[in-house]
């Protein structure tokens, strides 16, 4: 069964969602970020996929006391994204209890530095973070897009023990469309040996069977959650 995990994203230390990754389109939910962490353990979630908006934008994890606070209460497996674009950020967050560092920004812009975090600290803890828009990756929070491709991203790190991929379709996310399959499919066939992670547009339980019935490891589910298209009895049944 594809593992199911779900998304807190953050700002000034509250749930939150974001549509496109725009940042005036954000909804705040007002159940506190650890409470939904241990609604998520309670429901059987191994891992949860935390993501610091405040420090995408601000290039330095902001958070980090909500990080902090649900590694201490729970036993839930943390993978971190947001202002992770230097070595001492790495540290930070993992001090602070995440188990993956997500990273995109520092991938596309410095990549001698992320070859060095991957021989490092490995290929499992170290995940290349690829959010496309129109076929293009996007950084700094999705604020900014570069020239290069989801392929020739992956393709630079392959060699360097890359091993693990969350890729997000921006022109999806939050919006419950549903996920882009086919470029999940065509990413998973063109590197087998790399764990993909589908990430945007999921819309409710189909869409994830979906995904299972096509071979995909793992998805990411946010808004989905937060407006009750997939319940936490569902979501303790397929975890």
């Amino acid at each position: 069964m594809i593992e199911i995990i779900p998304a807190i994203d953050l700002i000034d230390g509250r749930c939150v969602r974001l549509s496109q990754g725009d940042y005036n389109s954000q909804t705040t939910y007002d159940a506190a970020p650890l409470d939904v962490a241990l609604r998520f353990a309670d429901a059987g979630v191994r891992r949860v996929h935390l993501v610091d908006l405040d420090g995408a934008k601000a290039s330095r994890p902001c958070n980090l006391h909500v990080l902090e606070a649900i590694a201490s209460a729970t036993d839930l497996d943390i993978e971190w994204g947001g202002g992770i674009k230097s070595r001492e950020a790495l540290l930070d967050i993992f001090s602070a209890g995440a188990h993956h560092a997500i990273c995109g920004s520092v991938a596309v812009r410095q990549p001698d530095e992320f070859r060095t975090w991957l021989a490092e600290f490995g290929g499992e803890r170290i995940i290349l973070g690829a959010d496309v828009r129109q076929g293009k990756i996007a950084v700094s929070g999705w604020q900014e897009e570069s020239l290069l491709s989801v392929d020739a991203l992956i393709d630079t790190f392959l060699p360097d023990g890359l091993t693990e991929v969350i890729c997000t379709d921006i022109s999806r996310d939050g919006m419950l469309t549903g996920p882009s399959f086919d470029l999940y499919t065509r990413l998973q066939s063109a590197y087998p040996k790399v764990t993909f992670t589908v990430s945007g547009g999921i819309s409710g339980m189909d869409d994830i069977r979906r995904l299972d019935a096509l071979g995909l490891p793992r998805v990411i589910v946010g808004k989905a959650l937060y407006e009750g298209r997939i319940t936490f009895d569902e979501l303790r049944v397929e975890s």
